[in-house]
Formats: structure tokens, C-alpha cells, sequence
């Protein structure tokens, strides 16, 4: 059995592949395109299955991977305290720490959302940060307008214009 770690990125993975014994097997520093991936698995056979930690650009790597018939254990970023709290922090230093961790079966499990709600959770998430930035700076104009006795936006049209040049 190989067990392979892969640092994930926008544009590029490194990936460590280890084998149960824990010796490196092969490494590679790829970028983040299909045909990549499929030639790094091809040369290793059957037995694999791999881990990755759960950013945000992870739903394309899982598909690929199934695809392919090699399982994906979704780790959880903030439980991977060994990479967290790690000295040397590099692509290739996280790859083989995670290798290293599913090989002993140490990885803390992250939930794969389905493919099918993935679409409608993102959305959802897009919605909560507008509704967020929306109320931010909604309290920021009134905080504003607190400082000058003003109740609404309305009442701008009746101050001096000394006081205006000091709200802008």
C-alpha cells in the first residue's frame, strides 16, 4: 500500500508518496492539472490512497481522484496540529507530514460535503459574508453619523459645511 500526502495550492501540489514501511516512494511538485496527476498515479500501481488538507480548492482533486479509483481522506486543517505546529514550513515538509500521518492512520477526518450540496453550501457561504459586509458597514455609517448627533443620512443635508468637510 502507498500512501501519498499532498500539499494542495491554487496552481501547483506537491505530493510525497510513502510506503507502509514509511520510506519515500516518489515525490513531485505538479501543477494543478489533470493529466499531472494522473501520470504521478500511474507509475505507482493499485494500492494507494491519499490525503489533503480541506481548503477551498479540494472538490476538483476529490473528483479527480475518484475517478481514478483512489480513495481521498479529507483531512481537517485545523486538527492537523503537526503541520500547525511544525519548525520548517514547506511544500514538500507538509506533503511527507501528511503522508506520514495517514500512513499511521492519524489523520483527524474532515467531512466531505456530497457533490450534491456542494453548490448550494457555497452559495449559502456567499450570501452569510454579503449579509456580513452588508451589517459592517451598515454599524460603521451609523458610528458615523453617532459622532456628529445625526439619527439618519437624511439629516447630512442640514449640517454646516464645516461640519461635512469634517465627515469626508
Amino acid at each position: 500500500m502507498y500512501y501519498t500526502g499532498i500539499d494542495l495550492h491554487k496552481f501547483t501540489s506537491y505530493l510525497t508518496t510513502v510506503d507502509s514501511s514509511g520510506n519515500i516512494i516518489k515525490e513531485a511538485d505538479i501543477k494543478n492539472v489533470d493529466h499531472n496527476f494522473v501520470q504521478y498515479f500511474s507509475d505507482l500501481g493499485n494500492e494507494n490512497i491519499t490525503t489533503v488538507e480541506s481548503t477551498m480548492t479540494w472538490y476538483w482533486l476529490n473528483d479527480l481522484l475518484y475517478s481514478l479509483n483512489i480513495p481521498l481522506v479529507l483531512a481537517h486543517a485545523k486538527y492537523v496540529k503537526a503541520i500547525a505546529y511544525a519548525k520548517v514550513k514547506t511544500d514538500k515538509v507538509d506533503s511527507h507530514t501528511l503522508a506520514q500521518l495517514l500512513r499511521m492512520d492519524y489523520i483527524p477526518v474532515a467531512h466531505k460535503i456530497s457533490n450534491d450540496n456542494r453548490l448550494l453550501r457555497d452559495a449559502l457561504r456567499a450570501r452569510l459574508k454579503i449579509v456580513q459586509r452588508h451589517t459592517s458597514v451598515t454599524n460603521s455609517m451609523h458610528l458615523l453619523l453617532g459622532k456628529y448627533n445625526l439619527d439618519s443620512p437624511e439629516q447630512l443635508e442640514n449640517i454646516s459645511r464645516f461640519q461635512y468637510d469634517q465627515l469626508f
